[in-house]
């Protein structure tokens, strides 16, 4: 069996897309099923990461790193629909491109989303009225605590708006290894998401086909979202704040033309760009750290930002939204590791 590759002392800086200076105790690179056995178990100084876009490190981490690198799709027929089942290594993008051309449909608003497949679960991605758990199967992972493979349904993961089991409940028990989704032969699109239905109507296309509403999506995130690989980010910084029905009203008589949505349960999701946008930030820098200028939700490194600079631009952001709206601005990426003395 083919050992891991095991790094000491590693440089993180590039397998994060945001980019800041960081170096790991250890970095060890898995890229076979046979590995896991070779697995060191759970601990809370252990980090999983895969494409490293929902991942800022704010200093050196004392801990392990593993490197997510498993890869392979298969393809599985079951009715009118296709069980896809990609390793957790594999690029994200990459699969959905690889769906819609097989005629397999439900990614198409996913398209484009940095990352690895085995990233996807762990926040439940989603974008323009879609998220993973809407085409999720099921997921097979090493459980780090029992010391074997397991295979977790939907309701195994807890999935929530930007949040799973495995992000909150139980981060570092399960290594994902594989992501099975359940994808339709018969095209659906889902254009109820407004700046999307807005661009299609634009662009003179009442019935889009798959490809035509993937470009539409593509289209409006090259427009508001930098190309980490120019730009370093980590896309959206900040989740949606969800609040009460009741709370809604009361900001919205305060605020009403604050972008807001309802959900299945009753909360209302409130749109967190709108509200840094009207406070100013758009453009805001703190030495290289800065809110993107096409879209206040985006924090960007201009070159060389460091930990000390985003922290306290977010710090200012979190701030004031908190004094204008008292809502609370929670990070979508993980922040791993605390500032250096």
């Amino acid at each position: 069996m083919k050992r891991a590759e095991t790094h000491r002392l590693a440089d993180l800086s590039s397998l994060s897309t945001f980019r800041l200076p960081a170096r790991a105790a250890e970095l060890i690179v898995l890229d076979s099923p046979e590995q896991l056995n070779a697995m060191p178990p759970a601990d809370s100084q252990d980090l999983v990461l895969g494409g490293g876009s929902n991942t800022v490190f704010l200093g050196d981490f004392a801990g392990r790193v593993i490197l997510n690198r498993l890869s392979g799709v298969s393809f599985e027929s079951s009715g009118d629909d296709v069980l896809v089942t990609a390793a957790a290594g594999e690029n994200w993008h990459g699969l959905v491109r690889r769906c819609i051309e097989r005629g397999l449909h439900g990614l198409e608003n996913l398209v484009m989303i940095p990352g690895s497949v085995g990233a996807a679960p762990m926040q439940n991605i989603g974008a323009y009225g879609v998220e993973l758990a809407d085409v999720f199967e099921r997921l097979s992972a090493w459980d780090r605590q029992e010391r074997r493979l397991v295979s977790l349904a939907p309701g195994d993961c807890a999935f929530n708006y930007r949040d799973s089991r495995f992000r909150s409940a139980e981060p570092g028990r399960f290594l994902i290894t594989s992501v099975t989704l359940r994808l339709s032969t018969r095209f659906r699109p889902d254009t109820r998401y407004a700046s999307l239905a807005r661009a299609l109507d634009c662009a003179g296309i009442r019935q889009p086909s798959a490809r035509q509403l993937a470009a539409a999506v593509m289209r409006l995130r090259r427009h508001r979202l930098p190309d980490p690989a120019r730009l370093p980010n980590a896309g959206s910084f900040f989740r949606n704040p969800v609040v009460t029905a009741v709370q809604a009203s009361e900001l919205l008589r305060q605020f009403p033309t604050l972008p807001h949505w309802s959900t299945q349960d009753g909360s209302v999701k409130l749109a967190a760009a709108w509200m840094i946008e009207r406070l100013g930030f758009r453009g805001r820098r703190v030495g290289d750290a800065g809110v993107y200028h096409r879209h206040a939700l985006v924090l960007v490194n201009h070159g060389r930002a460091t930990a000390r600079q985003l922290v306290g631009l977010v710090d200012e952001i979190t701030t004031a939204v908190r004094n204008e709206f008292g809502i609370e601005l929670d990070p979508e990426p993980q922040l791993i590791g605390s500032l250096q003395a």
